[in-house]
């Protein structure tokens, strides 16, 4: 049975899964394993998998479960996860949890842990939707929670250019939600009744949600130790 930690992470765009994950690699000593990232770093590789991945995505296909696994399990044979990864992106679906649960299984892992990331869906319509960035050196700001010292003026370099991603409205941040809650219920089911299920309230400020995130981490690691 392999000691190495495995830890998921569940939520929709904007709940700070990548803040998280950062903090708990530097903590923890894990590696975060984003399936984008994945996908580009196997394609400019040239790995089998990734070769299989570029064939694909050239023909404007989606890549399949098959490849994404295939990618997974190369990057998991390289030494510096060996302590611990952190799945953010994957699985999304029921059938991507019970093929990884197959490839965890060969080299005898499994899932330690899943952290869902729980928001208030008219909360973080709101969180999103108002956030814009300085043009010159791209500090954050937001319509409610944080606004300029001095309105239209950069607090860190004085500029006085803002802007808004495009995708940062509030119906794109809506039907991105739904998505995520239609497409993620039944993984929370799915790991809810294998005992791996933990839910953390992302609505929290950063600092309280990462000491509710170390603590699972703590619990995995500390249990291999």
């Amino acid at each position: 049975m392999s000691d190495r930690t495995v830890l998921i992470l569940l939520g929709p765009p904007g709940a700070g899964k990548g803040t998280q994950a950062r903090m708990l690699e530097e903590a923890f000593g894990l590696v975060q394993l984003s399936t984008g990232d994945l996908l580009r770093a196997a394609v400019a590789a040239g790995t089998e998998a990734g070769r299989a991945a570029k064939a694909v995505m050239d023909a404007g296909g989606l890549v399949s479960d098959g490849i994404v696994l295939a990618i997974l399990k190369d990057r998991m044979a390289e030494p510096d996860t060996a302590r611990g990864i952190i799945l953010d992106g994957f699985p999304r679906t029921e059938g991507q949890a019970v093929a990884l649960d197959r490839l965890l299984a060969e080299g005898g892992e499994n899932v330690g842990a899943v952290i869902s990331m729980e928001v208030n869906d008219a909360a973080m319509v709101e969180r999103v939707a108002g956030r814009y960035t300085c043009a010159g050196c791209g500090e954050g700001y937001h319509d409610r929670y944080k606004q300029p010292k001095v309105t239209g003026v950069c607090d860190k370099c004085g500029a006085t250019s803002f802007r808004r991603r495009a995708d940062d409205n509030a119906e794109t941040v809506a039907a991105r939600l739904a998505a995520y809650h239609a497409q993620t219920a039944p993984l929370i089911s799915y790991y809810a009744a294998r005992g791996v299920l933990h839910r953390v309230d992302a609505m929290a400020p950063i600092d309280v949600v990462a000491d509710a995130m170390a603590a699972q981490a703590r619990r995995l690691t500390g249990a291999r130790r």
